[in-house]
């Protein structure tokens, strides 16, 4: 069976949101929209997002480091979300393993949300139904967009190729090599409910800088300096100009 999914690497998500307004843009206007927003520029600004970053500081001061963490649905194979769902709306396909809500059937009761240990669900205020993403279902099946462009809004507009697209149960695509390789791992393995997109740990990279090095060589400060100061009785601009 196919099993469509992420791969996001941490080491190089720089926290930049491209995939969030990407991701927002492609499915307000898609089959998954609206994605509403209230008082997005205001007070208390809230919304409906399918895929968000979440980014924070580790360590204790001085020596912390930023973690920009990317989440959106995970797209388990074991989904718990469908088993709780009293309507059917949340289901997973067979075709390629995504997991999607027919939001003909969803009636915002929130058990999907509850079920879920990721907190991947959203309800929409607008329409009481309940959202997440849909792996740009809408986007990497069609056909009139060119092939190497049929792959969710997020990895294409990702400037640092942090997220990866592919079938994890092929075990010669680019997503099963790279979690094969590369220490891939999945969310919370321990709920069970084998989450289908993985994430690559960062690596820690060590940078020794000696202190000459932190002395900008060609400060334009210090070459202004060098030369001699105009006295404080001395005529200004305004004095030997006539504007």
């Amino acid at each position: 069976m196919t099993q469509l999914a992420l791969v996001i690497d941490l080491n190089v998500c720089v926290g930049c949101h491209a995939c969030v307004t990407s991701c927002k843009e492609w499915n307000t206007s898609g089959a998954a929209g609206p994605m509403s927003d209230d008082r997005p520029y205001g007070k208390d600004p809230t919304g409906t997002f399918f895929n968000r970053v979440q980014t924070f500081e580790i360590g204790q001061f001085p020596n912390t480091e930023t973690v920009h963490f990317p989440k959106s649905c995970l797209h388990c194979e074991d989904a718990p979300c469908v088993p709780v769902c009293p309507t059917g709306a949340s289901h997973k396909r067979e075709l390629d393993g995504i997991v999607l809500v027919d939001y003909d059937k969803c009636i915002g009761c929130k058990y999907c949300s509850w079920a879920c240990p990721y907190g991947a669900r959203e309800l929409d205020e607008h329409q009481k139904v309940m959202k997440k993403c849909t792996l740009c279902v809408d986007r990497i099946y069609d056909e009139a967009l060119p092939e190497r462009e049929r792959k969710p809004a997020c990895v294409m507009a990702c400037p640092t190729s942090a997220r990866l697209y592919g079938d994890v149960h092929d075990p010669d695509s680019e997503v099963s090599v790279a979690i094969r390789e590369r220490g891939g791992y999945a969310l919370m393995p321990e709920w069970g409910t084998k989450p289908a997109n993985h994430y690559l740990p960062r690596q820690k990279a060590h940078v020794r800088i000696h202190e000459d090095e932190l002395v900008r060589a060609d400060n334009p400060l210090k070459k202004e300096r060098k030369k001699p100061m105009p006295d404080k009785d001395s005529p200004s601009l305004d004095d030997v100009t006539s504007w």
